[in-house]
This record gives C-alpha cells, structure tokens and sequence, in this order.
C-alpha cells in the first residue's frame, strides 16, 4: 500500500568523477515526505537515470538494504529487516506491515564505477488510528472568581499531528486567560462568559476525533429586582396584584417572601400572589434570594400601600328648588380617605367629602351649561358632570288605535329633553285639559290620549303640549285632520308579476286602517295558470286590508301581459278619506285623461303658429324680391342670395314687424283607454 505524503523540491547529490560520460541522478518518483498507517506496506518510489546497474543502497543512518540493479543476485538486507523491507527492480524500497518505530529519514545512495555517486532523502511517518479520546475538568464545579479551572485530554490510541481547542465552536487561541499547554486548557479567573461546550479536535492524516465537556461557570445571585404588577403607588381594596422577585445567577437562585416576619406560601419562581387585597396586607414585603451551589444570598424589601377607593362612580344631578333655584349635587360615598368633591365653575371655595351640594339661583346663564364636579381621591381622580338646559325643541308624535269599546284612541305624545325635567301641560283651543273621560293625561304628563266613537270630534281641533322647566318653555301645537295620503308609489318585479305599493301619511292625519283597491282582471289562479274565473270589471275592489301603522302592500300574481289600476283608500273605523293618486301597470301604459286632453288642446294652437310663421316668410320674400339699383349676384344653378338675416337680429324698435315665434308641438303618444 502507497503511504500518504507531501510533495517537496529534494536536492539531489550528485558526485561525477572526471571521467564520467554522463551524469548519474536519483530523485523521488512522487512524495519525499510519507504517511503511512501502521501495519499496511508502503514503498519510498524513486527514479535513477544515467547510468546502467548502478548499486543502491538504502540507509537509516545505517545501511538496511543494497542492491545492484538488475541483478540475479537478491537484494541484501539488513538481519533486522529482512521480513520489513523489500528493494523493488526499479530501487524503490517497500516496507511490509511497517510499524511505527519505522519512522524516520530515509537515505537512497547510488554509485556506479566510474559515474560517481547520487543520494536523495525521504521522511517516512508511521501513524496510528486515533481512539477513545475523553474530555475531563478540574474542578467539577467551577466558580466565578476562581483562580482557574482546567480541561484535560487522554487518549487510548494514536498520536495526532493537529490539536485544535474550541468552545461553542469557535476555535480558541493561547492568551493570557486562555493557555494551552500539553493536553490541557487552561482557563485563569473564570467568569460567566466562560460557559459554554468546550470542545477538542485531534487530527493525523488517516483519522480525526473529537470530544467534548460543558462547563457551567456558576454566579450570583445578583442584585435582587423587586416589581410589583401593575405597578401604581395604591392598591385598592379587592385589587389583585403579583410581586416577582428575579435576581441573575447559575443555577437561578431560589426565592422566598417573607411577611409580618411570616414565610409565605403563595409563591412560585420568585411571583407572590396577592388577590382580593385587604387593609391588612399593606405594609412591607421582604424578597430572599439564595444559590444553592455557591450559598450566596441576597435580600430586598418592597412596600405595599393598600387603600379603599369609593364605590362606583361620582353621580352628579341638579333639582328645581322652590321654582327659583337650581341645586347641584355630587356624590361619591364611602372609601378610605373620603373623596374631595367640588364644583370649581360654581365656587372656588366650596368642597366636601362624601357628598357635596350647592345651591344657586336660575339664570339664563347656566343654561346648557355643563357643571363638572371633580372628584379626588389618592387612589383615583375622578369626575361626572350634569347639564341644565331649558326645553328643546320637539315635534309631537300622534299615533290612532281603536279600543275594545270601538273608540277611536288618538295619542299625542310630547316628550323634550331638559333638565331639570320638564313639566308637560295640555290644552285643546287654548282651554286647559284635565283628565276627563274623554281627556287622558298619563302620569308623567307627556301622553294625551283622546276617546270618541266620531272622527267629526277629532278633526280642526288644535291640540298644544306647553313643556316648561326654571330655565325655559316650549309649547308646540297639533291640528289633526281626517284620514289621508301624502304621497304613493308603485314598484314591480322584473316578470311584472308581482307589485309592492309604499304610501306615506301627514304626520297629524287619524288612520286607523288601510284599503287596498284594486280594478281590472281577476289575479291568477293559485296553482299560476292563466284560465280567470270572471271577466274584467269596471269597478274598483277591496283586495287587501292592512293596519293603520302599515306603509306598503305586496300584490302577486298578476298576468304582465294585462292592465291592472290600483289605489289605497285611507280609512279612520268605517270613515274614508280622499284614495290616493291611482297607479297603473300593463301593457302600452300610455298616456292618461288629462296628458290626452293636454295634446288635443295644443294642436290647434300649433296649427295657428305655423300659420303665422308661414305669412312671416311670405312678407320676407316679398321684401327681398323688390328692384334694387344695386346688381344681385346670382348664386349656383340660378338661385338668388340668401335673405340678409342681419336684419332679423335688429332690436325690437328697429324692426318694422315682430319675428314670428314657433313653439314644437309636444309630443304626441297614444292613449290606451281602459
């Protein structure tokens, strides 16, 4: 087996007798250094040129091998060598199961009679396998502040040509707190920067191993640090809150909470928890810290303030007091200490705790004018504010019903914010309302309810709420008028199927119920087949009913290739009003009775303006076709030039006769009659 090795330049030594034909030279044929395992065979090759038969001899300081090439004489051999080495027919020289003491330089030398002599060298390196390489430090446990601590290395077979420390996998150099000496690291002072996995790589050209140690630098505890979360100056009664103690060190110190000079038992990693806090847990907390394996500790106090907030929220309000003034209250009860309460926009020196009230005379002033009442108290600033404000504008809300006893019920409702609150009174045709059989007030005097079998009773009444407070008065007045429709519209699918009318009603108007009419053909059958059971009719029917508070209708099953008219009659009990505008959907809608009437009236006036029209042109024609002194050019084809409409654009008091005005007729559309 070839060893392993370096090539480099080799000087060979080269002796040439003066009567030397040629020059005799030997030099390595590959590597002059080789590497070889232990036990294999490995030849030290070389190359000879210059002379036939030369003598080669091999050495090792000594002699271990000469051979005359090409000889049938075999190679002699040293008596130590002779199952080691063998000279090859070129005079490379091979080692058979080479051991390791076979390490060293070799010498090849080669003579010839009359040629001189020629010599090179070779470094033959025998190594083993590496094996079992371990990692140990001393001592076990290491210290910050420690002088040193050192990692040994020991190894069951081989010997390496290449050492390499790492830690963390980076490789390490000597300094002056890292040494290397002979199969040991050295660390001097350790500190925790020191921890980490140290690693050793032993390499040698057939093998490479590597072993490792991690290595705990053990610190602390340091300085202790001490937080209570949430973090505020007060606690409040009930309030939950965690004390953690944390402080660096390896391994983590171990914490303990001691209280009242009692050890507490709620903790875990350094968190003390404290739930529903009483007055009783105020006071001073002590933090212990200890490291188990360097048993140094360390302790820090932390002062808890527990207080009792006041309960809820401020609650501010303002009353009438004797029709003249207004009187302010704030209140927030309990807690330790009272809450401060004042009014600063009122008074600069009147304040309270608990409970503060302020009693000032009514002014336009203060209207609208929003009062805040701070609150302070050192677990917390609060505050609650309260506006007066006379009436505001409303509109009352009417709304018909009729009782169990057939009655027409009509409610007004009259309701304005303001405060202090208003009072509400009624009159009907400025005569006060009380509560009558007929006349219902409700009890908070903002509902007039008003009872009669006859709608007569009801309409071109003028109904007034007035609503009135220290600060202010709003009176609104209600007329209501019989059953009615403002406005309606009609909207149909997209098959012309199906139909939705929407109506809206004056705000004053008394309906208790709605007719849904309907003329034209029967709606379709149920199962949707076109067969009718009745021929159209001329009159208008009741096809749907709906309640006094409905606004639209939905009508289905309608034939998109007939005309149907519809129409909403507004109805108070069995009273009508006016139906509303009559909506048509069909076929061709065309035109209605007043747009045909519109159309027959304006085509004789367009007749007559076409007329006038026609005899203003004449007139102008007659005009251009009088003598002039002047010669006319004639135009292409023989026409005469075109009137001068210049003088159609003189003002009114230069014309001899007003311009004839032409109106387009409108539009003419067929009218389908139904």
């Amino acid at each position: 087996m070839q060893g392993r090795g370096l090539y480099t330049p080799i000087k060979v030594v080269t002796q040439q007798r003066p009567c030397a034909d040629f020059e005799l030279v030997v030099f390595p044929s590959g590597y002059s250094v080789v590497n070889a395992l232990a036990g294999s065979n490995v030849t030290l090759n070389v190359s000879i040129t210059g002379a036939t038969d030369p003598v080669v001899t091999w050495f090792k300081g000594l002699p271990v091998g000469t051979w005359i090439l090409n000889s049938n004489s075999p190679p002699d051999i040293a008596p130590c060598c002779k199952d080691l080495l063998r000279i090859e027919k070129d005079g490379s020289l091979t080692f058979i199961n080479v051991p390791l003491h076979s390490t060293g330089n070799y010498t090849v030398e080669i003579t010839k009679s009359g040629q001189g002599i020629a010599s090179t060298t070779f470094n033959l390196k025998i190594f083993e396998r590496l094996q079992n390489l371990t990692l140990n430090s001393q001592p076990d446990i290491v210290k910050e502040g420690l002088d040193r601590f050192t990692l040994n290395y020991s190894m069951l077979q081989g010997e390496a040509e290449q050492l390499i420390w790492y830690l963390n996998d980076t490789s390490l150099k000597s300094s002056l707190h890292q040494l290397m000496e002979e199969r040991s690291l050295v660390i001097l002072k350790p500190n925790r920067s020191d921890t980490g996995r140290y690693s050793v790589s032993l390499i040698n050209p057939f093998s490479r191993v590597m072993a490792h140690k991690d290595v705990t630098v053990l610190y602390g505890p340091e300085e202790p640090k001490v937080e209570a979360h949430p973090a505020q100056p007060f606690y409040v009664v009930g309030d939950s809150l965690n004390l953690s103690c944390q402080a660096e060190g390896v391994p983590p110190p171990t914490s303990t909470w001691v209280f009242g000079g009692e050890v507490l038992s709620d903790t875990h990693e350094g968190v003390l928890n404290l739930t529903a806090l009483k007055i009783s847990q105020g006071g001073v907390y002590t933090c212990s810290l200890l490291n188990i394996l360097t048993e140094e500790k360390r302790e820090k106090n932390v002062t808890i303030n527990v207080y009792e907030k006041p309960s809820g929220s401020p609650v501010c309000s303002v009353l009438a007091v004797n029709n003249t003034h207004l009187h302010y209250q704030c209140g927030w009860m309990g807690g330790t200490p009272h809450a401060q309460l004042s009014f600063p926009e009122l008074s600069n020196t009147s304040n309270g705790a608990e409970n503060l009230s302020l009693t000032v005379a009514a002014s336009t002033y203060l209207n609208k004018k929003t009062v805040i009442c701070m609150a302070d108290h050192p677990v917390q600033q609060n505050k609650c504010s309260v506006t007066a404000s006379s009436p505001s504008g409303f509109l009352p809300a009417v709304r018909t019903t009729v009782d169990p006893d057939g009655k027409i019920v009509v409610t007004i409702k009259c309701i304005s914010e303001a405060s202090p609150q208003a009072v509400v009174s009624w009159s009907r045709d400025n005569e006060a309302l009380t509560n009558l059989t007929t006349h219902q007030i409700s009890s908070n005097t903002t509902q007039l309810k008003i009872r009669d079998y006859n709608i007569s009773n009801f309409i071109l009444k003028n109904y007034s709420c007035t609503c009135r407070n220290l600060l202010g008065i709003q009176r609104r007045d209600t007329q209501l008028q019989g059953p009615s429709i403002s406005d309606s519209s009609l909207f149909r699918n997209q098959d012309g199927t199906i139909i939705t009318l929407t109506w809206e009603v004056p705000p004053t108007s008394v309906v208790t119920g709605f007719d849904i009419q309907m003329k034209g053909p029967y709606l379709l059958s149920s199962n949707g087949n076109a067969i009718r059971t009745k021929a159209n009719t001329d009159d208008y029917s009741i096809i749907i009913q709906e309640p006094g508070t409905a606004r639209r209708a939905d009508i289905s099953r309608l034939d998109p290739n007939l005309t149907y008219l519809f129409r909403i009659i507004p109805k108070v009990r069995m009273t009508e009003g006016e139906p509303s505008q009559v909506h048509r959907i069909g076929p061709g809608n065309g035109l209605s009775g007043p747009a045909i009437a519109g159309i027959a009236a304006g085509i004789p006036c367009s007749i007559f303006f076409l007329l006038l029209l026609l005899c203003g042109l004449i007139y102008l024609i007659a005009r251009t076709s009088q003598p002039d002194i002047t010669p006319h050019n004639l135009l292409p084809a023989g026409f005469n030039s075109l009137p001068d409409y210049n003088r159609l654009q003189q003002t009114h008091s230069e014309r001899s006769v007003a311009l004839p005005t032409f109106v387009a007729p409108p539009p003419v559309r067929i009218a389908t009659m139904v």
